[in-house]
């Protein structure tokens, strides 16, 4: 069940930040959650013999769960959300909640940065976890994000 959460949760925030153009926000999802799901299922089978089973599985489950969530999220959630992500990796200590509610849909969700490092590359990364509330039913998730080039944060995992 640990890993349904991770897999919703790492899809919303990608959707945040990755929305795709001329694309309804189910068919975004659910491109968007069969990467994540795929993603995923590479982590979570590495190092077993049925690791490409995982890959498809994941996939298959993340495209499914993306396109639910992409239907329920509307454009200024994924905004405000993404405003409060960015923000948040950026400006706030490790343990600082930053919250988003978007009140014409009920939406809110928060990021709360948990570990600072640098990467081999020498560019600053932040783990993170994030919760979305959509509905009455609250997803939890973790990941990793590393600020690029431009100044913007990018989830690397």
């Amino acid at each position: 069940m640990k890993s349904v959460r991770v897999t919703i949760l790492l899809f919303t925030v990608t959707v945040f930040l990755f929305g795709c153009a001329g694309m309804s926000k189910e068919q975004s999802g659910q491109g968007l959650g069969s990467v994540v799901g795929a993603i995923l299922g590479y982590n979570l089978g590495k190092g077993h013999k049925d690791q490409g089973w995982a890959i498809g599985l994941g996939a298959l489950y993340g495209a499914a769960i993306g396109a639910n969530i992409g239907r329920k999220l509307d454009e200024r959630d994924k905004e405000l959300a993404n405003e409060t992500f960015q923000g948040s990796l950026e400006n706030n200590q490790i343990g600082t909640v930053s919250s988003w509610n978007n009140p014409d849909t009920g939406h809110t969700g928060t990021t709360t940065p948990t570990r600072t490092y640098t990467a081999d590359s020498g560019s600053p990364c932040r783990e993170f976890t994030t919760t979305v509330l959509i509905g009455g039913e609250e997803q939890q998730g973790y990941g990793t994000a590393c600020r690029q080039a431009d100044g913007s944060w990018k989830i690397i995992n």
